[in-house]
């Protein structure tokens, strides 16, 4: 559990099927008996922020940790951090190698941020290493046909692509749907005047 650097520890057994539209219960049903983490398929979770991505990523990560997987969670703005430095900081090589060797990789709020170059060839390198000896959970607020304007590189972008959708499983989140948080967020001043 120490490994996976979760953010947070939430169960699919607390995840709130009422009211949302991104997984049917059936759906969960079928994603938490894990054949897809077995036959080492990716998974894309996309819609906007709120809807609960990253927490049924973590939730599938924790069922797989339970199940005897290694598991690493990563955010987009750190895994190019760890990248850029792993050249010359040990920590970095350190976090890196646990990543690589990890059954399931869970990469949140992919596409968050354009690229450089150089950040775009080391997530390239990153991804063609992971290709068919990991399955990776992504969550984006992008689509990945928008991932080319960010990446800035098309043939780099398509070769990510590639690798990424070979095996994969893509869960779409309705565009219209309320943030959780929003829908559950509390204020501090109370409403009686």
């Amino acid at each position: 559990m120490k490994r996976a650097r979760f953010p947070f520890v939430k169960s699919l057994d607390e995840f709130e099927l009422k009211g949302q539209n991104v997984l049917t219960a059936r759906q969960l049903t079928q994603l938490r008996e894990l054949s897809w983490l077995e036959q080492q398929y990716n998974l894309i979770l996309l819609g906007p922020p709120g809807i609960g991505k990253t927490y049924i990523a973590i939730g599938l990560g924790l069922e797989a940790v339970h199940r005897g997987f290694n598991v690493y969670f990563v955010t987009m703005g750190e895994l190019v951090q760890l990248l850029k430095t792993e050249e010359y900081l040990n920590k970095s090589k350190v976090q890196l190698k646990r990543l690589r060797s990890a059954d399931l990789v869970i990469i949140d709020d992919l596409m968050y941020m354009a690229m450089d170059q150089r950040e775009a060839n080391l997530f390239f390198h990153l991804i063609n290493h992971l290709y068919e000896r990991s399955s990776i959970i992504l969550t984006s607020n992008k689509s990945p046909d928008e991932w080319g304007n960010l990446i800035g590189d098309q043939g780099i972008t398509t070769a990510i692509l590639d690798r990424l959708l070979h095996h994969v499983e893509v869960i779409h989140g309705g565009e219209n749907e309320e943030s959780h948080r929003m829908k559950n967020r509390k204020s501090i001043f109370s409403a009686e005047v």
